[in-house]
């Protein structure tokens, strides 16, 4: 047994831990979850815990079904919202096969084998998420949406709900060792935004899918409900997570050379052109809802067209302003994701596309300066600006094809993939929606 693994006996025993939740996800992203007693964690770690795959989306066949959940000892947290006595701690697993092989279908394990790959050529993968989400009054299917709000951008609003619910999700974000960089108002009513600080891509992605959690726990105890969907109001701006992406070299960051244009190196602009060589592949990867697309073309920022600038919002890649002298925050922007993807499928394949372009020696185009909306169709093909798909119909056919994806996927979670997308797309178009009966009934 290794220290880490004594460490979290010791640690439950010690902090009266009743119950261990070992949290692994689905192939979309969606959160799952075992309790297993203190008595059985030292087997949980020397064997895994069984469990029926084919149950869970995507995870395995029904004829292949057993699976092992082997808890990683180190994301060991306790939650904070189960209380201090008998408490509750979780640990994120790796899912695993009946002959202990990592799973081909474990999402994590696809983000693990894109960093190793990333490793072989000397690199670790650092990212740095923007997640935007909505607080509501109420969880409301059949009606108008009301947002705890009426508030903007950077509000401060006297007594108002959204920063006392930031302040509660980032205290419990950091009790649970979760570092968290800014926090304010985002441009919608209700609408919010918490950045988590640089770590690297798997730890950021644990991360996420334990922010998640936090903010639909603390919404519950506040008597308001918390929305990742990219676009709950239509007239609003959508959800976005954008993402700053850098690679180190040890301790060095490999985006960054002195006197350079906006200080990147070499290795950074093949990055940048991987991945708006790649763009048009992986946005049902990064945007993988049909309402992901009511974000991406609905205005208000959200990147609809394969380019890149610096300090330019309406690009899908984004140089931010560098600091002299700070050559470690050298970082490019990847703007497309949105706060519903898996986030360590996202991860997986921007990963991929970046260290395409660093293969190929991909040249990066020119940036570009002009607020990329504003521009005639005309005038972005004469600057070649391709837009990205603009359905999760158009964005699963051309990921179909691509390699990148279905190696970086892997043969079953991209079969599961677009298979799953395809049903939702079919779903979603045989439905008659309240725009057609309110448009055509009356005069039809």
């Amino acid at each position: 047994m290794d220290r880490q693994q004594e460490f979290v006996l010791r640690t439950v025993e010690e902090r009266d831990i009743r119950f261990i939740r070992l949290w692994f996800t689905d192939v979309l992203g969606v959160l799952k979850s075992v309790a297993v007693a203190p008595a059985e964690l030292e087997s949980a770690f020397s064997e895994g815990i069984g469990f029926d795959g084919s149950s869970i989306e995507g995870l395995a066949r029904v004829y292949e079904s057993d699976m092992i959940a082997k808890p990683d000892p180190t994301t060991f947290q306790i939650l904070p919202w189960r209380g201090e006595t008998h408490g509750t701690a979780r640990m994120f697993c790796d899912i695993l096969t009946p002959d202990g092989e990592p799973s081909l279908a474990d999402t994590r394990n696809v983000l693990k084998r894109t960093l190793a790959r990333a490793s072989d050529m000397g690199f670790t993968f650092y990212t740095h998420p923007e997640v935007e989400f909505y607080l509501f009054e109420s969880l409301r299917t059949d009606g108008p949406l009301v947002p705890v709000d009426q508030a903007g951008y950077f509000d401060h609003v006297a007594r108002g709900s959204a920063h006392d619910f930031r302040r509660a999700a980032i205290t419990m974000l950091e009790s649970m060792g979760i570092s968290v960089e800014f926090s304010h108002h985002e441009a919608g009513p209700g609408q919010n935004e918490i950045d988590l600080r640089y770590a690297d891509a798997l730890t950021t992605a644990d991360n996420l899918m334990t922010f998640r959690t936090v903010v639909k726990e603390v919404a519950l105890e506040q008597g308001v409900f918390a929305s990742f969907m990219p676009k709950p109001l239509p007239d609003q701006p959508g959800s976005g997570m954008h993402s700053h992406l850098s690679l180190f070299e040890g301790d060095r960051n490999a985006f960054h050379e002195p006197g350079a244009q906006f200080e990147l190196s070499k290795t950074a602009r093949h990055f940048m052109a991987g991945l708006l060589h790649h763009a048009a592949e992986i946005t049902a990867v990064t945007n993988q809802y049909v309402n992901s697309y009511k974000r991406l073309w609905g205005g208000a920022e959200a990147p609809s067209f394969v380019c890149w600038g610096h300090n330019n919002r309406s690009a899908l890649v984004r140089v931010p302003m560098y600091k002299p002298g700070k050559g470690n925050s050298s970082r490019v922007e990847f703007r497309a994701v949105d706060s519903a993807a898996n986030p360590y499928l996202a991860y997986a394949v921007l990963l991929a596309a970046g260290l395409s372009g660093i293969e190929q020696e991909l040249e990066l185009p020119d940036p570009t300066e002009d607020v990329v909306w504003d521009l005639t169709p005309g005038e972005r093909r004469a600057l070649g600006i391709k837009a990205l798909p603009q359905s999760l119909d158009e964005a699963i056919q051309i990921m179909e094809s691509s390699e990148l994806v279905a190696e970086t996927l892997g043969e079953h979670v991209f079969d599961f993939f677009v298979k799953n997308k395809k049903h939702e797309w079919d779903d979603y178009r045989a439905q008659v929606t309240p725009f057609e009966l309110k448009r055509f009934l009356p005069v039809l």
